[in-house]
């Protein structure tokens, strides 16, 4: 992909654009480091986009016309702000479209429906060997939270716990 003068769109997601999703959640799973992770089917994204109750909302990235990227994303809360945020899931830009702004742009929209929504903060996590995604961030301001620890809690663990409710 040439990088002179590109058009670089950024839209809403519709149900039309359901199969491109699911294709490029297993490309960032694929860049991830874990294809087989990606177990999103289109019914499940058509629901979780576009169902009765939405989970998650999703903006298309375009260069010159052509799906190659998208941004991921849902609300949080905060209890010491009394105010929702915004939690950026997944951000992903196809290998050829990147370095020409796209991510720049998918953000910035976000940026513009968090404060378009009263959202005082957009919060993400990077895994910590993708070092040109943290460059990426840092360069726009934004800031690790190196005081946090990320836990989860899956499968038999889960399950487990939920038992003893």
């Amino acid at each position: 992909m040439s990088r002179s003068a590109q058009r670089i769109e950024v839209r809403e997601a519709t149900p039309a654009d359901v199969t491109l999703i699911v294709q490029l959640i297993k490309e960032l799973a694929e860049y991830e480091r874990e294809p087989l992770a990606a177990e999103a089917t289109p019914a499940m994204i058509t629901d979780a986009l576009f169902g009765a109750k939405p989970a998650c909302e999703c903006l298309i990235g375009l260069v010159d016309g052509e799906a190659q990227g998208f941004a991921l994303f849902f609300h949080n809360f905060s209890t010491w702000k009394g105010k929702r945020g915004v939690y950026l899931e997944d951000l992903f830009v196809r290998p050829a479209a990147r370095g020409v702004g796209l991510g720049k742009a998918l953000l910035a929209r976000l940026a513009k429906i968090a404060i378009a929504r009263g959202c005082p903060r957009m919060e993400w996590n990077v895994l910590d060997w993708n070092e040109p995604a943290l460059k990426f961030y840092r360069a726009l301001g934004a800031e690790p939270l190196s005081e946090w620890t990320i836990h989860r809690l899956t499968g038999e663990a889960l399950t487990r716990l939920a038992s003893l409710a």
